[in-house]
This record gives structure tokens, sequence and C-alpha cells, in this order.
């Protein structure tokens, strides 16, 4: 089984995403305080003195209990992750690539004082990062299609998971923020 669950704290806030293994766990152990969605999976156990099978169904979201985080979260800016977000499109020509064809631009070079941060951010294919060279989009007359951001929780937890069901993306989009245009 290839699904993951998508393990939340109490509150509701993305923690991790689990394995069926990890999930059984959890709801074996009783720390599972409450579930949503669809069941992706059911593990069979052994079978009771009467002939009876165990099962357990895996719902596709769990809530543990545990300590709030309120903290501000902004994930690791990685390729994979940025790519991911401005969905494999060069943020200059508008066409999307594969994931070899692409690079990180820094809007403001790093030269000129720009941060590696995902505010300053874009994907690029290696000929209009090659185009804008050490410049700013400005300076090399090219126009950046959207304006780079830092996924929230629930974006980074979309991004970082190739396989999301149904019912996860329904949970984790409506609490995308407004600047995320490109998950539209």
């Amino acid at each position: 089984m290839n699904s993951k669950v998508l393990r939340l704290n109490k509150a509701g806030t993305p923690i991790a995403w689990l394995s069926w293994q990890e999930t059984t766990t959890l709801l074996v152990k009783d720390l599972v305080i409450w579930s949503i969605g669809d069941t992706i999976y059911t593990v069979k156990g052994g079978y009771s003195k009467t002939g009876r099978r165990s099962s357990l169904d895996l719902p596709s979201i769990i809530a543990c209990d545990g300590k709030v985080d309120n903290h501000a979260f902004t994930p690791a800016l990685s390729n994979g992750l940025l790519f991911a977000r401005d969905q494999q499109m060069c943020m200059y020509c508008g066409l999307e690539f594969p994931v070899k064809e692409l690079s990180r631009d820094h809007v403001i070079p790093t030269s000129k004082g720009g941060q590696d941060r995902w505010t300053n951010c874009v994907t690029a294919c290696r000929r209009c990062n090659n185009r804008k060279s050490d410049r700013t989009p400005e300076l090399a007359n090219m126009q950046l299609l959207a304006v780079p951001f830092a996924p929230n929780r629930y974006e980074f937890f979309y991004l970082s998971n190739r396989d999301v069901l149904a019912d996860q993306m329904e949970f984790l989009k409506a609490r995308f923020s407004p600047n995320g245009s490109v998950f539209a």
C-alpha cells in the first residue's frame, strides 16, 4: 500500500505522513483521539477461538493528543519542494519541464543581496535562468508569472506527498493561504 495517512495534532494541524504500520500502532495503543476521511486500508489480524478474524480499518486522516505547536512554520527550501510549488513550470516562459531540466532562480540574485528563501526563489528552465543571468527580472526584461511565496504548513504537507488522497486534499486545500495562487 503506497497511500500514507495524514497525522494531525488535536488542533487539526498536520504533523506527519504515516505508513499503515505506524497508523496501526497508534490505533491499537488507543492514541488516536479522532479520525476523519475514508478507510484506506483494512489490516487483517489473527483468528480468535471462535474462528473470527480480527481486522482494523485505517482512516486516511487521524489526530493524536499531544503538544500543540502554534509557532510560525516555514519549511526548509529545497529544489524538489520549490519545483512542486511552481508545478514544474518555469516562472518566466510558462512552460512545464521535467525536473532534470529545471533550476532554482533567485529573483534578486544572491550577488546583489538576494537571499536563498522561498520569497526570493522561483522555478526556471535552464534557458530562462541563463538568459536572466545575474540580473533582476526587470533588468533582464523578463516578467515573473507568479509572485514567489513560502508555503504554509498545509501547503507543505500537500507538496511533500506525491499520493495525496482526495479527502486528504480536501482537508489540506481548505487551509491553503490565499497567496498560494499556484494551488488554485
